[in-house]
């Protein structure tokens, strides 16, 4: 494609999508969820449950095992306006998510405020929730305002509590912007991996929701690997891209977390068929691929950014064409060698690839996904794997009853080989 994925428009990856094919609640049982099977050129379907069946023997399935916090907090003024907090990220001055969940007693965080009119600079608003026989009290003190987000200062009593512990006894599970209904307490269950691990997301990897114990049972015997990574999933997953062009429009970023066993294991099954499991895995191993490369083409970091951190990978530069040509198992290894030489067990980083058209995957030969918004940047991502095909995909599941979004059903798509 001699395009630019800057160049592209936004207005020809968009579909129409009736509000009742939107799923507002999942099925009864993960595994039943109907399954669109993608592969050269030619669509099939069945259900999640016999999803082995269509998985190569010694593939390898790469998982999200981030866990959704209850990030919803609401406050109540005395006055009686209701001041809605919704906890982002971490403050920049954490160097990572998980370091900043164990806190205790205090954190600084970016949010996004609703009814922040009603609620003036240095104000300390406060939550009483009963917890075990005494009753927690969370204070927040709005900090600062930036563009896109607020600074807000929590803090709460017990001060022994972690924040992830905190969230979960005073929070709520934040359902997507699209499900329009009040979260119900099934979400707390069913908007979660079984294998959720690491507290850090704010929306949930949904290709993963499908999963039960007995998939991955049948998946051991039929000598399908499985390994996890982490990428905490932001709420800029869900934002629109409002501008024409795609160049135009800010990718969100966040942080990945992968151990050296992942990235190894990785690196050992590289000539056989990598699937990524959701959009966030797939972006997760595509990402270890362009620092691995980074760090092996000497472009670190910034000059006022210490060699012995790891790269950030940012929005356009995997389309630099200087560092096209490197083969992924040497990439992996230098991203290895780099690790063991700064004594990490995991590259704990942030990444803001955004995947379009354009893109030839390095790493993955299928993705495990659900069906995505119009005008988003995860369609971009699918039709980047698929090509033009993905109109195909998306036109077969309307026509057929699949059902869209979050919790709703799922396809298995197979990226052509060249």
């Amino acid at each position: 494609m001699s395009m630019h994925p800057k160049e592209i428009q936004i207005k020809d990856y968009s579909y129409f999508l009736p509000e009742e094919k939107i799923a507002s609640y999942p099925l009864a049982d993960r595994d039943a969820s109907k399954l669109l099977i993608y592969k050269d050129g030619k669509i099939t379907e069945d259900l999640y449950r016999n999803i082995d069946s269509h998985l190569p023997k010694n593939s390898l399935l790469v998982f999200n095992n981030t866990k959704v916090v209850e990030a919803r907090l609401l406050f109540q003024k005395p006055t009686g306006g209701v001041v809605e907090i919704f906890c982002l990220e971490p403050h920049e001055q954490y160097n990572d998510i998980t370091n900043a969940m164990s806190r205790k007693g205090n954190v600084l965080w970016k949010c996004l405020v609703g009814g922040a009119s009603k609620w003036k600079r240095g104000q300390i608003l406060e939550k009483r929730v009963a917890f075990q026989k005494r009753e927690l009290v969370l204070y927040a003190t709005y900090k600062e305002k930036r563009t896109d987000h607020f600074i807000i200062d929590l803090s709460w009593s017990p001060p022994d509590l972690t924040f992830a512990e905190l969230l979960h006894h005073a929070g709520a599970i934040p359902l997507p912007p699209y499900i329009k209904r009040k979260p119900e307490a099934t979400d707390t269950e069913r908007y979660q991996t079984i294998y959720a691990e690491q507290n850090g997301s704010v929306a949930a990897p949904t290709a993963g929701l499908h999963f039960t114990g007995n998939i991955f049972d049948k998946l051991r015997k039929n000598n399908v690997q499985t390994d996890f990574v982490t990428l905490h999933v932001g709420a800029g997953t869900f934002k629109p891209v409002k501008t024409e062009t795609i160049g135009e429009h800010e990718m969100h970023e966040e942080f990945i977390d992968v151990s050296k066993d992942v990235i190894n294991n990785i690196l050992q099954t590289l000539t056989g068929n990598i699937i990524a499991v959701g959009t966030t895995s797939l972006r997760t191993i595509e990402s270890l691929y362009w620092i691995g490369a980074k760090l092996l083409m000497g472009k670190n970091q910034p000059a006022d950014e210490s060699p012995s951190q790891p790269p950030e990978l940012h929005q356009w530069e995997v389309y630099d064409k200087l560092i096209q040509d490197i083969s992924p198992a040497a990439a992996l290894q230098s991203l290895l060698d780099w690790m063991q030489k700064n004594e990490r067990e995991r590259l704990i980083t942030k990444t803001k690839i955004i995947i379009a058209p354009g893109y030839k995957s390095k790493i993955i030969k299928g993705l495990i996904t659900n069906f995505h918004q119009p005008d988003s940047t995860l369609l971009l991502l699918v039709a980047a794997l698929i090509g033009n095909d993905w109109k195909q995909v998306y036109d077969y599941a309307l026509e057929n009853d699949f059902r869209f979004l979050s919790y709703g059903d799922g396809c298995l798509l197979w990226i052509p080989s060249e």
